[in-house]
């Protein structure tokens, strides 16, 4: 039965703006996901060229994403989401427009991945820093989760959705400029669509803040604060522990599990399949024990943490590919109920006229880790099997929660509104 929080947050102007506009956003955000690779392929049949393409992409986000944060704080999170919106838009337009004409060229192509990259590192800071201005505080938790869900949703059908689009003007196995350019177009117009949606939310005004002080000196305060905070300082660096040994072997070790033990990609497909439904369910689950989540915060992380480092211990043991979907469910479960919760607890904690740097020093911590994460690992898989790889990145991680019990304040940290921190 809904709960009047959950009536109250569906019955809000504003999170539906939020929640549609997203929606369609995030699966226009897989046509451009899935088209790109493959426009790199289709130029140039080479590996290496898509790496470079993927890497441009991901640098700038890793590298631009607190100067993303600070700006968002300066002159609000919904100007610099919505411009976010207009130059992803024009880039896709252009891309579309270019391949129509014939003029693709992997020249064309790298610098529409660097675009792109740059673009998000303002956008995705700005992102994660509107919701508390537009939805009531009590209604915070159930937002993050329905949003997290609906983008773990567009994860997994809108790559179906691109594949129907660039299959149908394709031509047996090779995909044609013009489906290309299709998909790129469709991704542009729902930025266009989407920041629509976005004109039509209303944000609560900020308490006064600040006065800007020079934008370096405007990141160094984000630095600062996040330093000052100690249980927030203590969260991050953990988190970076966390990012480490957990991201590698998902994205690296798990399809070398699935090669080597199982049936290849059918049971890779299964295993990440497993993993996303278990996330999204998490993710949708998440307003339940909101209370008692919120007195409990940092508890509840260490102890999924524990339980997460232990699924992963098993998993390097299994020879059946429904025993690893069971075991990724699982986990995938308590990530999406955390993720969400942590989430919800940095924008309770953060003031909001700092929460973009906040939230970039957060992100930025995945993307910075996610690639050194994965060459760790496929590094280490020349010398160690794929099981031993999962136990002993699982015994770290299980390390790192306990130490995290024993020698620091996380366990106690609860979820406190940023106006009441001393």
């Amino acid at each position: 039965m809904p709960t009047a929080t959950d009536t109250d947050l569906l019955r809000n102007t504003n999170f539906r703006w939020l929640l549609g506009g997203g929606l369609v956003s995030m699966l226009g955000d897989q046509f451009s996901l899935l088209a790109l690779p493959w426009l790199v392929l289709s130029l140039t049949g080479d590996s290496l060229s898509l790496g470079i393409a993927v890497a441009l992409m991901g640098a700038p986000r890793a590298v631009l994403i607190l100067l993303g944060g600070t700006i968002a704080d300066r002159y609000s999170p919904r100007r610099v989401l919505l411009l976010s919106k207009y130059a992803n838009a024009a880039i896709l337009l252009a891309l579309s427009g270019l391949l129509v004409l014939d003029l693709g060229s992997l020249a064309l192509a790298y610098a529409a991945a660097l675009a792109l990259g740059v673009a998000s590192a303002f956008g995705i800071p700005a992102g994660t820093a509107i919701l508390p201005q537009a939805v009531p505080a009590a209604s915070l938790q159930k937002a993050n989760g329905l949003q997290m869900g609906v983008r773990q949703l567009s994860l997994l059908a809108g790559p179906l959705l691109a594949a129907l689009v660039l299959g149908a003007h394709g031509n047996g196995q090779h995909t044609s400029m013009a489906a290309l350019a299709a998909a790129f177009a469709i991704d542009a117009l729902t930025f266009v669509f989407s920041a629509w949606t976005l004109r039509q939310v209303r944000l609560r005004p900020l308490a006064a803040a600040a006065a800007p002080q020079g934008m370096w000196r405007d990141m160094a305060a984000g630095l600062a604060m996040v330093w000052r905070d100690l249980p927030l300082r203590s969260c991050y660096a953990y988190w970076a522990v966390v990012a480490f040994f957990v991201m590698g072997p998902l994205q690296v070790a798990l399809p070398v599990l699935a090669n080597e033990r199982l049936h290849g990609a059918a049971a890779l497909g299964m295993l990440m399949g497993a993993h996303g439904a278990g996330t999204l369910a998490g993710m949708l689950a998440s307003s339940l024990g909101g209370a008692w989540l919120r007195r409990h915060f940092g508890a509840t992380l260490l102890a999924a943490d524990a339980i997460v480092a232990c699924l992963l211990m098993a998993l390097g043991q299994i020879s059946s590919a429904w025993h690893g979907a069971a075991l990724l469910a699982v986990t995938g479960v308590l990530g999406g109920y955390v993720q969400v919760a942590i989430f919800t607890w940095i924008q309770r904690r953060v003031a909001p006229a700092m929460l973009g740097r906040a939230m970039a020093v957060f992100m930025g911590i995945f993307l910075g880790l996610a690639p050194l994460s994965a060459a760790a690992t496929g590094a280490l898989l020349r010398h160690v099997s794929v099981g031993e790889l999962f136990c002993a990145g699982g015994a770290l991680l299980l390390a790192a929660a306990i130490a995290a019990a024993l020698f620091t304040d996380i366990a106690h940290i609860a979820s406190t509104d940023y106006v009441t921190q001393a």
